[in-house]
């Protein structure tokens, strides 16, 4: 499906217009990159907006983040989803972290592009993280159980927001297996994400929510 950032105001309609601006150069800024480095599958760059912008957003509609809240992008690869989530949020800290150095380069590039003040990008493994954070987020990056082992010693237990601190990820596909095997430590609540965005496209994706 070819669709263009006015997939993201159909679901996000309040923007303000800076805000709008900032979605619309997502666009031509990860094309460019792309043809250079592989920031995200290039056979779904024509995607972008309703598989990779929308899929990052979806977060925002199962909660909104209060002012002054601080959040991990874990492996956020070309910046998803932490750079769409920093242009909703204007009064929310963002961290967005990367092993892979090529790709946090680029990623640099779009905040400064973008002057998102409230984003920062650091090429560093969760594990060399001396910080915490209200949330972790993370899109598609590794298994639950790793995922909870690498994100609960990074967020703290000062509640700002009506959720309580966890950790926030975007997964595909069937997760019974993997929730099955962190149940008894943990409790996962698991969300449809077809039911927060209403798109054919999110039928087999899952946000998954494990509170701190």
């Amino acid at each position: 499906m070819v669709a263009g950032p006015d997939i993201i105001f159909k679901y996000f309609p309040d923007l303000t217009d800076l805000q709008k601006a900032k979605i619309e150069q997502l666009g031509p800024f990860y094309r460019e990159w792309n043809a250079k480095i592989n920031m995200i599958s290039r056979k779904d760059i024509d995607s972008l907006y309703h598989r990779h912008i929308l899929h990052s957003l979806s977060i925002a509609k199962f909660m909104s983040f209060a002012d002054g809240t601080t959040v991990l992008d874990l492996g956020t690869g070309g910046g998803l989803p932490g750079i769409p989530l920093a242009i909703l949020y204007p009064d929310v800290q963002f961290l967005l972290v990367d092993g892979t150095a090529k790709k946090i380069g680029v990623v640099k590039e779009l905040i400064t592009t973008l002057k998102l003040d409230n984003a920062m990008a650091l090429h560093k493994r969760a594990e060399e993280l001396k910080m915490q954070f209200d949330f972790v987020l993370a899109r598609a990056v590794t298994r639950l159980d790793r995922l909870i082992e690498f994100s609960l010693p990074l967020i703290h237990h000062n509640n700002r927001n009506i959720l309580p601190n966890g950790l926030i990820t975007l997964k595909g596909g069937d997760l019974t297996h993997e929730i099955s095997e962190v149940t008894k430590q943990h409790a996962v609540e698991q969300v449809q994400l077809n039911k927060l965005i209403a798109e054919d496209a999110f039928m087999d994706k899952s946000l998954l929510y494990v509170q701190a």
